[in-house]
C-alpha cells in the first residue's frame, strides 16, 4: 500500500529529478514471416508489426496521462532479421530493413531494433547477407537499429566477424557522412547479447522469447544524484544503502507501468530493465553521480570503483521491486548521451582507455563514442575485440557503439540531436593492430565457460 508520502516523493522525482520510464518496448516474433520471395517476406513483416503494435503508442500515452508518469519512448524489437530472411532468395536484406522502417513509422514508435545477427560461433550465409547489408540499411532507414553479437562466454569470440564489423562500421560512417556518420549510432556490436533488452540500439526479440512480449526500461540518474547530495561525506555503506533505496523506488514505478501496459495491450509482461540511462539534459547524468561520491571529474582515479558501487547498488535495490529483472540492468555510460561524460571527455580526463576499464563493472560497454574519421577499420575491430574479451571473461554483456566521424579530428564535436546528444571526438592509439585482426579464426571460450 502506497502512503501519501510515497506518492509525494514520486511526484517530486518526476517533476524535479528527471524520473521517467525510458521505454516500453514490444517484442514481436517474425519467424512466421519467412518466405523465399523477399517482397512477400517484407510485406508479411510490415503487416504483422502493424497488427501487433497498433495500440502501443496510444496505450503508452494514455498511461502517461492517467498516471502522470513520463514514458519517453515507445519502441519495438523483432526477431533477428538474419533468421527471418534466411529463406529469402536474395543478396541483400535492405528491403526487409525498409519494411521495418515503414512499420515503425506507421505505428509511431521512434526506433525498431532487430536488424541483427547472432554470429558468436560462426556465420551462416544469411548472417553474412545481413552484415553486408547493414551500411545501406542504416542509410536507407531512419528508425531501424542494427546489432551483431560476435562473442560469448560459451562460444568465445568470432574474430572473422569482428574484423568484418570494423569494415562495416567504417562503411556505415562513410555512407552517412552527410549526417556525421549518424548511421553508426544505430549499430551495436555485442558480446553476450541478451534476448530481452528493451534499450536501443541493441534491442532484438530473441529466439527464446514468446510470440509477443512487453519489456520496460526505467531510468533515474537525476533521482540518484539528488539522493546522494543528502549523504555528503558519509561512508560508502551509507552511499550504497541510499542508492539501493532509491533504485527500489524507481523500479517500483516501472513495474507498475509495465504491468498496466501489458494488461491494456493484452501482451505478457516480460522483464524490467533496471539500468540507469542518462540523457544530455543537465541533472540527468551518471557521471555527475560518480562525481557526487567525491571525484573531482569523472574519469579520474577512483572512477571505476565508484561505478562498481553504483552498478551493484542499483541491482540490489531494483531486484526487490519487480518479479522479473532482465535486459542489461545496471548503469549506462554513453558518452554522447551524458552531459557529465561529455564534459569529462572534453577536459581530457575521460579517455577511451578509462572507459574500457569502467566497462568491466557496468552495463554494456563503449557506448556512443566518436573517434577521428581516419581511424582504420582494423583499429575499430581491435576496440571491439577488447570489449568482447571483457564480456567473455567476465560473463557479462559488453558492446561497442562507435562513430568514426568522417572528416572529424580530435577536439571536434559530432552533433546527433535528441537523446543521442553530441559527442566530442576522442583520440585512439596510433599504433596498428592490423596484423592481430588479420589472423581471423576464433578466440576460444575461457575456462569458466565449462560450468556443466
Amino acid at each position: 500500500m502506497l502512503s501519501k508520502q510515497d506518492i509525494f516523493q514520486t511526484l517530486d522525482m518526476i517533476d524535479k529529478r528527471h524520473l521517467d520510464v525510458r521505454t516500453i518496448t514490444m517484442g514481436i516474433s517474425l519467424l512466421d514471416c519467412a518466405h523465399e520471395d523477399i517482397q512477400v517476406c517484407a510485406q508479411k513483416i510490415y503487416d504483422k508489426i502493424c497488427r501487433r503494435a497498433a495500440d502501443l503508442v496510444k496505450v503508452g500515452r494514455d498511461i502517461e496521462w492517467e498516471f502522470g508518469i513520463p514514458i519517453v519512448n515507445k519502441r519495438i524489437s523483432v526477431t533477428p532479421i538474419a533468421m527471418v530472411g534466411a529463406a529469402c532468395k536474395t543478396d541483400t536484406y535492405v528491403p526487409l530493413a525498409q519494411a521495418l522502417d515503414r512499420a515503425a513509422q506507421e505505428v509511431g514508435v521512434n526506433f525498431i531494433g532487430g536488424f541483427s545477427a547472432l554470429v558468436q560461433k560462426g556465420c551462416t550465409e544469411s548472417d553474412w547477407k545481413l552484415i553486408l547489408s547493414i551500411p545501406e540499411a542504416m542509410a536507407a532507414t531512419q528508425r531501424v537499429c542494427a546489432s551483431v553479437n560476435v562473442g560469448s562466454t560459451k562460444a568465445g569470440i568470432n574474430m572473422d566477424a569482428v574484423a568484418e564489423m570494423g569494415r562495416i562500421i567504417k562503411r556505415t560512417a562513410q555512407i552517412t557522412a552527410d549526417d556525421d556518420g549518424l548511421g553508426c549510432a544505430k549499430l551495436v556490436v555485442f558480446a553476450n547479447a541478451v534476448e530481452d533488452n528493451p534499450f536501443m540500439a541493441g534491442a532484438f526479440h530473441g529466439p527464446g522469447e514468446p510470440e509477443c512480449v512487453l519489456n520496460v526500461g526505467v531510468s533515474g540518474p537525476g533521482v540518484v544524484y539528488h539522493a546522494l547530495q543528502k549523504v555528503k561525506g558519509q561512508p560508502f555503506d551509507v552511499v550504497a544503502e541510499t542508492v539501493k533505496r532509491t533504485a527500489f523506488q524507481i523500479t517500483r514505478m516501472g513495474q507498475i507501468v509495465g504491468v498496466e501496459a501489458s494488461r491494456r495491450l493484452n501482451v505478457p509482461f516480460g522483464i524490467l530493465d533496471l539500468s540507469l540511462a542518462p540523457t544530455p539534459v543537465v541533472g540527468d547524468s551518471v557521471a555527475r553521480i560518480l562525481e557526487e561520491m567525491g571525484l573531482e571529474v569523472c574519469g579520474t582515479h577512483g572512477t571505476t570503483a565508484a561505478l562498481a558501487l553504483l552498478n551493484d547498488a542499483v541491482k540490489k535495490g531494483g531486484v526487490m521491486a519487480t518479479n522479473h529483472v532482465g535486459g542489461l540492468s545496471g548503469a549506462f555510460i554513453p558518452v554522447s548521451e551524458d552531459e557529465g561524460m561529455i564534459a569529462a571527455a572534453e577536459a581530457g580526463v575521460l579517455t577511451l582507455d578509462k572507459l574500457e576499464a569502467m566497462t568491466c563493472v557496468c552495463s554494456v560497454g563503449l557506448d556512443m563514442i566518436a573517434v577521428p574519421g581516419d581511424t582504420s577499420a582494423a583499429t575499430i575491430s581491435a576496440i571491439i575485440a577488447d570489449e568482447a574479451a571483457i564480456g567473455m571473461v567476465n560473463s557479462k554483456t559488453t558492446a561497442v557503439r562507435i562513430i568514426p566521424a568522417p572528416g572529424k579530428v580530435v577536439g571536434d564535436r559530432v552533433e546527433m540531436g535528441g537523446l543521442l546528444g553530441s559527442a566530442p571526438v576522442m583520440p585512439v592509439h596510433d599504433q596498428s593492430a592490423e596484423a592481430f585482426i588479420a589472423r581471423g579464426g576464433r578466440i576460444p571460450a575461457p575456462l569458466q565457460s565449462l560450468k556443466n
